[in-house]
């Protein structure tokens, strides 16, 4: 348990920072299922109008911390990809 002040404020920086990330994964990864559900439905336009949403979230997931940029790369990049492949 945190007993100096400095301990304190610190604990109660992290429960915001805490909900604040969540919240923006929880963002990140609704944005990522609405991808995969256009492209389990087989429609391209929707599935890359989906990317196309998802992809400034992930980006700030990134900027924001909450990503890693190879993870978000890595993501997008295979997502793209499947996107793409719906076409043929």
């Amino acid at each position: 348990m945190a007993n100096s002040p400095q301990a304190k404020k610190r604990a109660r920086q992290n429960e915001r920072r805490f909900a604040v990330n969540k919240a923006r994964r929880s963002r990140i990864r609704t944005h990522l299922r609405r991808v995969e559900e256009a492209i389990a439905s087989g429609d391209q336009a929707a599935a890359a109008a989906a990317l196309k949403e998802a992809q400034p979230e992930i980006m700030r997931g990134v900027s924001k911390g909450v990503l890693h940029k190879n993870t978000a790369a890595r993501k997008m990049s295979r997502l793209s990809s499947r996107v793409k492949a719906l076409a043929t």
